[in-house]
């Protein structure tokens, strides 16, 4: 029999059996207490947006959110005026087209009008309020990844959901 993982060990805890033998856990065991249960819920939870950061994480190129060298802006532009595709330079620099354009842009080597893809920061808030100084893009990058782990919390409401129900419960004895 194959050794069950962390969240696999936590779900049939919840479930009442015994994560390595299958068996069903005795009545008036500790884990049917609603604190017990909660705990148990939140390292499912826990887990779960883990492995959905990561996830996600892993579906980036591997530049992302990195500072750019000089050197790598040096090559990014001499592949650009040599006519590289948008799609070749994103994958030699491990970062996403968006990000290519946005540095294109910065070095002046686009405008706006040309750029292909949506400058989401600017359409959001305004060309004048676009942040200037490496704290403000720091901010803004912050404020990026808050929104992708936003999508992390969606999943947390089901644990939410079972918590509640545990509360109605443990009200009701």
């Amino acid at each position: 029999m194959q050794r069950p993982d962390a969240r696999e060990i936590l779900q049939a805890l919840v479930q009442g059996y015994d994560p390595f033998t299958g068996d069903e856990l005795p009545s008036g065991s500790v884990l049917q207490q609603a604190e017990v249960m909660r705990a148990l819920l939140a390292g499912i939870s826990a887990l779960d947006a883990g492995a959905a950061r990561a996830l996600r994480r892993a579906q980036l190129p591997e530049n992302v959110g990195r500072a750019w060298s000089v050197d790598e802006e040096t090559n990014l532009a001499t592949a650009f005026r040599n006519g590289d595709s948008l799609a070749v330079l994103a994958e030699r620099h491990g970062r996403t087209p968006t990000a290519i354009e946005a540095r294109l842009e910065k070095m002046g080597l686009v405008t706006p009008q040309e750029r292909t893809t949506s400058n989401r920061f600017i359409a959001s808030r305004g060309a004048a309020q676009r942040p200037k100084s490496p704290r403000s893009r720091k901010k803004a990058r912050v404020a990026e990844e808050s929104e992708l782990e936003s999508d992390a919390a969606e999943e947390d409401s089901a644990a939410e959901d079972i918590e509640a129900a545990l509360d109605d419960e443990s009200d009701a004895e």
